[in-house]
């Protein structure tokens, strides 16, 4: 398609290379824009106006803006496995053979069918899905409801791309590369600090992209143009561009994302990098957004912000209207017309809701050249697929009969300026205070943390050279507080601000669809439901309409909501306040997210020292937590199931060997270490001595069991602590953070171990023989080495370091053997030669659930849930007793701790000999098929030992119900089974440990 048939693009002007002319596809129709376009700037120029429809009604939707709080041009970009879905067309550069779709509309952007909602719009108000569809159920509706809802639909292929984190530092991150934001790091770069400059767009420049090139010029000697090339020569600062900040964290932590490619094809390298900068100082200069005026049919295509109007003239040399109308109740739209008026557009009139004495200087000016009605306001927006008039009244909603037949004024786009809201969104991230300022009619910054600085628009200064002051004055004060030398920084002028002479109401003149929320098709109406349904909170309102919930997160809707909701609750506008500002400001892509952890580096698989030995042996694998482990070792032609049970019985028979390599081991050291550890489990540490070991449990705050496991003391000041297999990074992660963060005055060192020990553990009868068959310097006699001893030495004809515990996940006597990893292969062969004699077998996982079944031992995590104490499993007693504080200790007196019918672990033994006990079946009372959980079975096994069925759970009161036959009810069928003590169903004086 030729270049002149961009019937929308100005001849001239602009910061597009018009040399460079970009084909691209949208729905299927080919275009032309120019290099420097956006997708959206190159739509408008092709007279393009209906981009997408809307998510609820599927209203046509255009531009609304030119930045990133686009909330109606959300395209799809790319193909397969490259394919955006909700790409902000405005944010996206045009490249060559790019290729965009609309989105949420069948069968066509400009012929949808599902456009009928909009006619029976007065069925989905707000709360609609939580009042429709309660009968027969949300069943019957599901279907067709989410065919319908939604924007866009994710790639069924995969994503070709890469992507990649960074991490770097600096003493002064600077968020904006506006008119503020570079004359803060011009200020902290001179002054010697570690700067880095964030900017989302791909240039520099800000608020000052979109104003015309003869006004740019006049900012100090062509200041833009050159800053540029005044921060690349400071070796202390670096530039960022096409990244977004996109949330603010403790510590002086700032994600970022930067865009590297913005084409949707084949890229060489990652195609977007996730920052994690760690800053010192933050100077927030994200400038302020433009906020929509609220009249009905206000989401019509063509109805734009001004501030976008005078972007796309200015910057991308475009047209958005041969006749345009403004509309506005402050002063930064008469710029608007200026601009307008000096490109060849012409402006029809110009509305303001103000009386001509609440307006600045600039609107006597353009009286002489306008047409301005004051006191007027926009009655409705006419068109279908574009605004084609525009009907004016009064402040009581009568028509202005003096600008036309009713009050109407033709044009092609309305420009709508309802004044400018700070971007204090990474500011609400911080928990940084915020309050409305009657002359911005806005929310500002208020008191920040001691580490940030805000500056520009986003600190409620509009005027461009009082911008840049005071982000100089920022960057400087920033850099003064790190103790660089910048001579005495004037006040910051953060309160001085011009609000542009604003008045803001919403009323409804006229009955209409009016929008609030175009993103999630929220309008006026929706906040009157919600006030008439007694929603006063503003947090209640935003969850009760979703304004402010998509993902353009309220950039165009929160403050008008708030108005709406203060004016029709009789409230002050700062008494009815924001709502929470959370991360992420813009949507990350899950790619981004994820890095390169996907595929096999998703969560990358851990081996055992062992692993190759045990593959050779026919082990069948299962992924335990991270770890790759034995769930058993199959003969040839032999089941799972078979090899299970063969495996168990040869434990109890003779002797069994089980790789507990991934067993979590921490070592703690340390003239604190006894009271550290104290702190973290039930029973007591200090008392433990050296050479003996002990298991216990471990709580959060709340008192709720999350780990157990064996602590063992190697020395005065030295423990060995085991974790289970699947929590070993959480509970070093929780132990870490006590020691870095509450108590930083003991003397302790934590470091994790279990990578550097493999650990081979012989259980059974034969154990022992074994071992002393296999050779070790430790006395393994019962009386020198009884049950829950350690000890440290060497093993084997080579003296390879050993340490040897005797401790017992079987009921069987079982030695835990403890090498360094690089002998653990080694290790692992000796075992299985020596043992030969005495019929060893390797078990794996699957089957030391069989046998731990058996006796009776509880598995955390298994045997256990979220609400689980230590009372429910039996150790209320060590818990009670113990006088010296522990985590978790206070909330054990809660009254939810100490109700009688909590849910206690207990055995199962089915009635019936031959009758199974399915896992996770549910615990009703005796006689009765359906009913009440009274709890569930956790764990169920076939014991070879006893030759039946038999399972662990949790039932309400269980302790105080042995003995008592329930019914098992799993998949609409019952069984009965007795309530036995877990403990007793196998070896119940626990002899077969003690041989």
């Amino acid at each position: 398609m030729a270049a002149n048939a961009q019937k929308m693009r100005l001849a001239a002007g602009g910061r597009i290379d018009r040399s460079r002319p970009l084909s691209f596809s949208f729905n299927g129709k080919t275009y032309q824009g120019f290099e420097g376009d956006t997708l959206a700037s190159a739509l408008l120029a092709n007279g393009v106006r209906v981009v997408g429809r809307s998510m609820k009604l599927h209203r046509p939707r255009g531009l609304l803006s030119a930045g990133v709080e686009e909330p109606n041009a959300l395209v799809n970009v790319g193909e397969s496995g490259r394919a955006e879905p909700n790409v902000r067309a405005t944010a996206q550069p045009l490249y060559p053979g790019l290729i965009a779709k609309s989105q949420n509309c069948w069968p066509s952007v400009k012929y949808d069918l599902n456009a009928i909602l909009g006619w029976t719009s007065s069925l989905w108000v707000a709360g609609f899905y939580n009042k429709t569809f309660m009968w027969p159920g949300w069943r019957w509706y599901e279907d067709a409801v989410r065919a319908v809802a939604g924007l866009g639909r994710l790639p069924k292929a995969d994503d070709p791309d890469t992507y990649e984190h960074r991490n770097a530092h600096c003493e002064i991150l600077i968020v904006g590369g506006g008119a503020a934001g570079l004359a803060a790091a011009l200020a902290a770069g001179n002054a010697g600090a570690r700067v880095t400059l964030i900017e989302q767009d791909w240039e520099l420049g800000g608020s000052l992209l979109r104003v015309r090139t003869q006004a740019t010029d006049a900012l100090e000697d062509n200041w833009l143009k050159n800053v540029g090339e005044r921060l690349a020569a400071m070796p202390n600062v670096t530039v960022l561009a096409h990244t977004t900040a996109v949330g603010l964290f403790d510590h002086g932590v700032v994600a970022a994302v930067e865009l590297l490619s913005s084409r949707h094809e084949v890229v060489a390298g990652p195609r977007q990098r996730v920052w994690k900068i760690r800053t010192k100082k933050i100077v927030i200069a994200t400038g302020a957004i433009e906020q929509p005026l609220v009249f009905p049919n206000n989401d019509r295509p063509g109805v734009m912000l001004a501030s976008a109007v005078r972007e796309y003239t200015n910057r991308y040399g475009v047209m958005p209207g041969a006749n345009i109308v403004i509309a506005t109740n402050n002063d930064s739209a008469y710029e608007v017309a200026f601009d307008l008026d000096a490109a060849g557009i012409s402006v029809a009139a110009i509305v303001d809701e103000r009386s001509i004495g609440n307006c600045g200087d600039i609107v006597d000016i353009a009286a002489h050249k306008f047409r301005v009605r004051h006191n007027a306001f926009v009655l409705d927006a006419k068109g279908t697929k574009g605004v084609n008039a525009v009907q004016v009244g009064d402040t009581h909603g009568k028509p202005l009969t003096s600008i036309g037949g009713a009050g109407t004024l033709k044009c092609d786009c309305l420009a709508m300026s309802g004044g400018w809201q700070p971007a204090i969104h990474l500011l609400g991230h911080a928990r940084g205070e915020v309050r409305y300022d009657e002359a911005v009619a806005g929310f500002v910054p208020g008191e920040a943390p001691p580490h940030i600085f805000i500056a520009g628009a986003a600190n409620g200064v509009f005027d461009l050279s009082s911008a840049q002051r005071d982000g100089e004055c920022a960057g400087a004060n920033a850099a003064a507080e790190l103790g660089f030398d910048v001579g005495r920084p004037e006040v910051n002028t953060r309160r001085s601000r011009n609000g542009y002479n604003i008045k803001r109401t919403i009323k409804s003149r006229n009955p209409g669809k009016q929008w609030i929320d175009f993103q999630h098709d929220v309008t006026l109406r929706d906040i009157d439901v919600a006030v008439r349904e007694d929603y006063v909170s503003v947090e209640h309102v935003k969850r009760y309409t979703t304004t402010g919930m998509s993902a353009d997160q309220g950039k165009t809707s929160n403050v008008n909501a708030i108005h709406a909701l203060a004016e029709r609750t009789n409230r002050a506008i700062g008494s009815v306040g924001v709502t929470t500002f959370r991360p992420f400001y813009m949507p990350v892509t899950l790619g981004a997210l994820a890095g390169r952890r996907k595929g096999a580096l998703y969560t990358p698989t851990r081996y055992s020292p062992m692993d190759a030995l045990q593959g050779k042996a026919g082990a069948a694998f299962w992924d335990y937590g991270q770890w790759r482990r034995p769930a058993a070792y199959p003969k040839e032609g032999e089941a799972l199931a078979d090899a299970m049970q063969r495996e168990a019985a040869a434990v109890r028979a003779s002797v069994g060997i089980y790789d507990g390599s991934p067993l979590g081991k921490i070592e703690v050291r340390g003239a604190d270490a006894a009271a550290f550890l104290d702190r973290f489990y039930i029973n007591n540490v200090p008392s433990l001595k050296i050479g003996k070991a002990r298991y216990s449990i471990m709580l959060d705050e709340k008192g709720i069991v999350i780990d157990n496991g064996i602590f063992a003391r190697l020395g005065e000041d030295h423990y060995l602590i085991h974790t289970t297999s699947g929590n070993a990074s959480r509970i070093l992660a929780w132990i870490e953070e006590w020691r870095q963060c509450e108590w930083l005055e003991l003397d302790i060192i934590v470091r994790s171990v279990t990578p550097a020990w493999a650990n081979a553990t012989l259980s059974g009868p034969n154990a022992r023989n074994v071992l002393d068959a296999l050779g070790t310097d430790i006395n393994l006699a019962n009386d020198a080495f009884p049950h829950m001893s350690i000890a440290e030495g060497v093993i084997g004809n080579e003296e390879v370091p050993v340490r040897i515990m005797r401790a017992s996940f079987t009921g069987e006597l079982s030695y835990e053997v403890n090498v360094p990893a690089r002998f653990g292969a080694a290790l692992w062969q000796n075992l299985l030669k020596t043992g030969e004699p005495f019929g060893i077998t390797p078990y794996g996982v699957e089957s030391l659930m069989i046998l731990r079944s058996e006796k009776g031992y509880i598995h955390v995590g298994a045997d256990t849930d979220g609400a689980t104490i230590p009372d429910d499993i039996g150790w209320g007693g060590p818990a009670a007793k113990k006088k010296a504080d522990f985590i978790g200790k206070r909330s054990l007196s809660l009254p939810d701790r100490v109700r009688k019918d909590r849910r206690q672990f207990v055995g199962f033994k089915p009635v019936a000999p031959n009758q199974k006990i399915i896992s996770g079946a549910h615990i009703i009372g005796a006689g009765r098929s359906t009913g009440p959980s009274e709890g569930f079975v956790t764990s169920a096994f076939y014991s070879p030992h006893l030759e039946r069925w038999l399972g662990l759970g949790l039932v309400q009161s269980g302790r105080a119900r042995m003995g008592e036959t329930v019914n098992l009810y799993h998949a609409g069928s019952v069984q009965p089974a007795k309530i036995v003590e877990p403990l007793k169903q196998f070896d119940p004086e626990g002899e077969r440990l003690h041989v």
